[in-house]
């Protein structure tokens, strides 16, 4: 998309146009120079969106909770930006959506947006080409953004590293993935949800879960957990009220500086190890630096030294400019 006009699509975000706005995401998914300078200008806009991440294991209702979310907000006028994030599907062109037929409903209220996004493979890149999405969303205006992943790898936990708030959902009877979920995301959660809390087995679950957090190490928030059964909307109140809670807390603290700093420091980190890894294996030179250090049994500090000095001389031949990789 060389020709593309940045102008006419920053105009389209500015007055929240669907169209444009989608063609912004798919030009910040795909990288490079366009995606680079897109960010750059719409970053000069401030950010003023509250940014909720809703994150947890497959099957915890991840989907409903985040319709009833925007469903709540909407009743308060406020408008809202949804991502579906899915990084199991990188041959589709698109996330798959799953259970998130059930928000069709939502597709067609002109105060909400709903995009689906999967990985491009690239180190880092969901989580970069997300946080690019959200910026997007900030700068169109939208009050509240959710941003839903499918599940608990190193892919969400880079993901809701992004977000202002991080909302963990389970549900009774997971057993031993408790202590996968505590191993991934648990010390960043914001606010628990146990869904389809009228099952069997929730008492125990929220047992394990305020034992959990009993034994994390403290620090200025106190994540609540709540309670909810998102098919029947109820806890809805409670989770947005929790939801809310967290976001006067960070205003009041050094808390939201302090995220936020952490959260730039993630995206040019992998902004960084994008570019670093682009400029190794420029015309392919990477394969071939390997399959030559295989043949001479080099040891892998050696051929990584080698290499880095090599793409740190490709980037400053390239002059510095921004967006390449």
């Amino acid at each position: 998309m060389h020709d593309l006009d940045l102008d006419a699509l920053l105009a389209g975000l500015a007055e929240r146009r669907p169209r444009e706005l989608g063609r912004a995401i798919s030009v910040v998914e795909r990288g490079g120079r366009q995606a680079a300078e897109l960010v750059r200008r719409v970053t000069r806009r401030g950010q003023n969106a509250a940014v909720v991440g809703v994150t947890g294991p497959p099957g915890a209702g991840k989907s409903t909770l985040v319709d009833r979310l925007a469903r709540a907000r909407r009743a308060e006028g406020e408008t809202v930006g949804i991502l579906a994030v899915d990084p199991t599907s990188p041959f589709s062109g698109g996330a798959l959506l799953g259970d998130r037929i059930r928000m069709q409903e939502l597709y067609t209220d002109p105060g909400v947006f709903i995009r689906s996004m999967a990985t491009r493979g690239a180190m880092g890149g969901l989580a970069r080409a997300t946080r690019d999405a959200v910026d997007l969303l900030d700068a169109s205006g939208f009050d509240w953004i959710l941003v839903e992943t499918v599940g608990v790898g190193q892919d969400e936990v880079d993901v809701v590293r992004t977000v202002d708030t991080v909302v963990l959902a389970t549900v009774p009877g997971l057993g031993d993935e408790i202590q996968a979920i505590k191993a991934g995301i648990m010390e960043i959660a914001d606010v628990f949800v146990i869904n389809k809390s009228d099952r069997a087995g929730a008492d125990a679950t929220l047992r394990d879960l305020r034992s959990m957090l009993q034994m994390s190490e403290p620090r200025g928030w106190k994540p609540p957990i709540v309670q909810t059964v998102a098919s029947e909307n109820r806890g809805t109140e409670e989770l947005v009220d929790a939801i809310d809670a967290h976001r006067v807390y960070l205003e009041q603290s050094s808390e939201k500086s302090a995220r936020r700093l952490q959260q730039l420091r993630l995206r040019v980190e992998t902004l960084l190890k994008e570019r670093v890894l682009e400029a190794a294996n420029r015309g392919h030179a990477l394969e071939e630096e390997l399959a030559r250090g295989f043949e001479r049994h080099e040891d892998p500090y050696t051929l990584a030294d080698r290499l880095f000095e090599s793409a740190v001389r490709a980037v400053g031949a390239a002059g510095g400019r921004g967006g390449e990789a």
